[in-house]
């Protein structure tokens, strides 16, 4: 059965189902591009991940949250991600 939604304060979030690691982590990414395929394997990060689409509260908009165990691996896809 698929995960429920839940929310934070900044984010209602929708985990993946190929999320191997499902919780949210400190460090973390809002992408502004709801359909952007992203693979979070082909980054090699060196620590847990988790991807999830995303409703950000602020601004009503949609797009992915990316969260990372550790900085250098959201500074890693911050600096390599281009969306399709």
């Amino acid at each position: 059965m698929a995960q429920q939604a839940f929310s934070t304060h900044l984010y209602t979030l929708y985990p993946s189902p190929h999320n191997q690691h499902r919780e949210l982590f400190a460090h973390q990414v809002f992408v502004p591009h709801p359909y952007a395929l992203i693979d979070l394997p082909s980054f090699a990060l060196a620590g847990r991940c988790s991807l999830f689409a995303a409703h950000r509260k602020a601004d009503n908009k949609m797009g992915q949250l990316v969260s990372f165990e550790l900085e250098a691996d959201r500074t890693r896809f911050e600096r390599d991600f281009a969306p399709d």
